[in-house]
């Protein structure tokens, strides 16, 4: 394990168990329904890495601030609405998937009724928790627009809409790019956004530390297009080799997969370019975002 991978392993030891622990507060009230409360813990307790909460904490960690719940609570709530994306993602009228971090996704546990009022259920919650967040009101605002339009037809269900609507037709580099800027992309560039808003981020840094989080965004759809492609279904938790069979539109679709290696090579380089050169500017040690670029294992 290299220094970087270590870090990122520390930092995520350190947090997820305070992501995890912010996250049963789903227990305390916020659900009125006994079956929608077991339906929408279900897939949040399920797991994952925790990654885009985990990005918006280590903007703050990066900028010195003393976490506060009111911090955390808002954090996870995006870790709320991207298990919303995941749960509606996998429903039979969309991706049909029947495995999720391992386990049956949650139209097979509870039919695509409940499923579908479970994700509508996180999605909504996410924003009442930003705005019942202990932080000041300006922050609070800040954070509920972008994540609106992170989420929203602008940004995550454009990409997915223009995901279901290009299948069985090939797009080309810069219309795939578009479609993964808001169908993955999106989310990544607001955990970033949320983490520079609570740290009070000048307007200058927090361009250049977005930019950062575009190009790790590109990263993370090239690398689970890969994934679907080189890795069983027991090491990812999900079904694999899917995406060809629903001639959905993927990089080694339209790269193979040497070439979606190197494509993606590029990409982490460049996201790491950007910590490196705001780092000259800023003299600020952002080793803990760059560790973030570990996630990507290639092997040649």
């Amino acid at each position: 394990m290299n220094d970087a991978s270590s870090l990122l392993k520390e930092f995520e030891t350190e947090y997820v168990p305070q992501i995890n622990a912010t996250l049963q507060h789903l227990n305390e009230g916020w659900i009125d329904q006994s079956i929608l409360q077991s339906a929408m813990t279900y897939s949040v307790d399920a797991g994952g890495k925790r990654l885009r909460p985990l990005l918006t904490l280590a903007v703050l960690k990066t900028y010195g601030v003393q976490l506060t719940e009111g911090q955390l609570m808002a954090a996870s709530a995006l870790e709320l609405l991207h298990t919303y994306s995941l749960i509606h993602d996998d429903l039979p009228a969309m991706d049909n998937d029947d495995l999720r971090r391992g386990v049956a996704t949650n139209h097979v546990k509870f039919g695509a009724g409940m499923a579908t009022l479970a994700g509508d259920g996180l999605l909504t919650l996410a924003f009442e928790w930003l705005s019942n967040a202990d932080i000041p009101a300006t922050q609070q605002l800040s954070l509920v627009r972008a994540l609106s339009h992170a989420a929203g037809p602008a940004g995550m269900v454009a990409g997915q809409a223009q995901d279901i609507s290009s299948e069985h037709h090939q797009l080309n580099i810069d219309e795939l790019a578009k479609l993964h800027r808001q169908k993955t992309g999106a989310l990544l560039h607001y955990a970033v956004e949320a983490g520079c808003i609570m740290a009070d981020v000048n307007e200058e840094e927090r361009q250049d530390l977005l930019k950062f989080a575009d190009q790790f965004g590109l990263a993370y759809q090239i690398y689970d297009d890969l994934l679907d492609v080189t890795s069983t279904a027991q090491q990812l938790g999900k079904k694999t080799h899917k995406d060809a069979g629903e001639e959905k539109n993927t990089y080694p679709g339209l790269f193979g997969v040497e070439g979606t290696k190197q494509r993606l090579k590029r990409v982490v380089e460049s996201a790491e370019s950007q910590l490196k050169d705001l780092n000259q500017i800023t003299g600020r040690d952002y080793r803990l975002l760059n560790a973030f670029c570990s996630y990507f294992k290639i092997k040649e």
